[in-house]
């Protein structure tokens, strides 16, 4: 994997033992810079999300260095943790309000990207009015209205069926392409990864190390039909091997 000129976010030989002796982390170094979507595949339990939380600040690694802005930083998790006694538009301003931002540039940032997420007509509704991908939206929605340079992304779409999760792929690429941020996504779909990806890491059975590298060749915009191309399907096969052998 070649690192980005505008490396935004860096792991150099971070491990990571927590409290009780668990070793979650051994040795693992990549930069995400932007304009780079990075996803990581590994078997569960192999330190995946502790990647991102180590990045977020969320918890500290035990060796080596973590250097980013995590005041430029967008974090999408696996619930879209949206406050319920608040409507879309409400739940979409909350990072805005928390971090100061005038009243009239919040409004105009969070209607903005409302529609940019394809919530037009919704701003008003509470969470439970909402389906799981809208509730998604909105999440995503709340972190693109700081503009952050790169976005966490753990595993934001594993709970979703097939056909919302490829549709919110290709929003969320078309998302990606428009803001240049970086990215650094979490899941466990091999072809989620390939698709979203410009590089692909494979980690290891815990302690989680970085065992495969795949470089994605395909170019943006990536119709939906890419998925269907043999030349994808062969990328994921390599990626499979990979991760199958990171189990052994």
């Amino acid at each position: 994997m070649t690192v980005a000129v505008d490396t935004r976010l860096s792991f150099d030989d971070v491990s990571m033992t927590f409290p009780d002796g668990t070793e979650a982390l051994r040795h693992v170094s990549f930069g995400v810079g932007r304009g780079e979507f990075v996803t990581v595949v590994g078997p569960s339990g192999c330190g995946k999300s502790t990647l991102l939380r180590i990045a977020s600040g969320l918890e500290q690694q035990t060796d080596g260095a973590v250097d980013v802005d995590r005041g430029d930083l967008g974090y999408v998790f696996q619930d879209a943790t949206l406050l319920q006694w608040r409507t879309v538009e409400g739940n979409v301003a909350l990072l805005a309000e928390l971090d100061g931002m005038s009243r009239g540039e919040r409004a105009r940032r969070v209607a903005e990207n409302v529609s940019l997420v394809g919530l037009d007509g919704f701003a008003d509704k509470y969470p439970r009015q909402l389906s799981g991908g809208m509730r998604m939206r909105a999440s995503l929605a709340r972190s693109l209205v700081m503009d952050p340079a790169i976005f966490l992304f753990d595993e934001p779409f594993g709970a979703l069926d097939e056909i919302t999760r490829e549709r919110l792929n290709d929003e969320l690429l078309s998302l990606f392409q428009r803001n240049g941020f970086g990215a650094l996504f979490i899941t466990h779909s091999i072809s989620e990864a390939v698709f979203l990806s410009t590089h692909v890491l494979v980690m290891s059975a815990r302690p989680g190390r970085i065992v495969g590298t795949h470089d994605i060749p395909f170019s943006y915009p990536r119709p939906p039909e890419l998925r269907f191309d043999a030349a994808f399907a062969e990328l994921c096969g390599e990626v499979s091997t990979s991760l199958r052998s990171a189990h052994q």
